[in-house]
């Protein structure tokens, strides 16, 4: 029996590396959305400001960003509630709002329907007075089914993440645009991704 270097070698030397990379849709985007929501919320834990009450409400619709996104589409309903507010600038008036985001609609491809439900939070950088604004969110997402014709999607549980912009065409009008990126991350197999352009149209309270 051998304790040694050799030993310790040879217990590894049979072990099946696996790879650095699941998928080559973006998996990666889903963790690092999640982790800069999380340090973000950290670096103002005090907040300057409390906003908590209904943003916004209205309905969006989906289309597939490239060929390999497996001509996925989608339509669905959604609920923003605003969290906490912090003003990032005094003198520029920016400022950054968190918010709860509820969504729920049908995903489908060729004929295969499911019903798609998310839950997460999103971070909206915004200026006092000027329409346009920038957001990035995160949200574990279930759907009914995951095998649509030949393609899986490896699991009922999912991980949507977004970056968008939108434009506040009146004080209750908002139109939005987002490029929206799904995957198991990883905790299934297999776990081919897929990505979406998704327009959206909302009213504010």
């Amino acid at each position: 029996m051998k304790f040694g270097p050799v030993r310790v070698r040879s217990l590894f030397r049979g072990a099946r590396r696996a790879p650095l990379l699941c998928d080559p849709h973006l998996t990666y985007l889903t963790h690092l959305i999640h982790l800069a929501i999380l340090v973000l919320a950290l670096l103002f834990a005090s907040a300057q400001a409390q906003e908590f009450k209904f943003q916004s409400v209205g309905a969006r619709i989906g289309f597939p960003a490239e060929n390999t996104s497996n001509h996925f589409r989608q339509a669905e309903a959604f609920l923003y509630y605003n969290l906490w507010r912090w003003n990032l600038s005094t003198s520029t008036n920016w400022w950054l709002q968190s918010r709860m985001d509820l969504s729920a609609g049908w995903l489908g491809q060729h004929g295969d329907n499911s019903f798609v439900g998310t839950l997460g939070p999103t971070l909206e950088l915004d200026r006092a007075a000027f329409p346009l604004s920038l957001e990035v969110g995160f949200s574990p997402t279930y759907i009914s089914r995951y095998t649509f014709g030949p393609t899986s999607l490896g699991s009922n549980a999912q991980f949507t993440s977004h970056v968008g912009l939108n434009w506040d065409v009146t004080s209750r009008l908002r139109l939005g645009y987002r490029f929206e990126h799904m995957s198991n991350g990883g905790i299934a197999h297999p776990n081919p991704g897929f990505n979406v352009h998704v327009f959206s149209v909302g009213y504010l309270f």
